[in-house]
């Protein structure tokens, strides 16, 4: 496969790589499978969202704002 960059992306990358003394390719084979492990783990998220949903499995509103507010109450908490 070849991909076509556009200069200025790879002059950035060219840099990034400079940075961290490795090759831009390394960087950008380790940037696609990051992007291709995220989206097949976010894929398999939502279907497993959809599947608690046609369970019967959901929230009302009042409760996820409830969550919500006493997970930002733990975080105020450790700061």
């Amino acid at each position: 496969m070849e991909l076509q960059i556009p200069p200025e992306l790879q002059a950035k990358l060219d840099r990034l790589a400079e940075q961290q003394g490795r090759d831009a390719q390394s960087l950008v084979r380790e940037a696609l499978e990051r992007l291709v492990d995220y989206d097949s783990w976010f894929i398999e998220e939502v279907k497993k969202g959809l599947a608690q949903i046609e369970r019967g499995k959901t929230l009302e509103h009042e409760e996820v704002g409830s969550r919500l507010e006493k997970l930002f109450a733990q975080k105020r908490q450790r700061m």
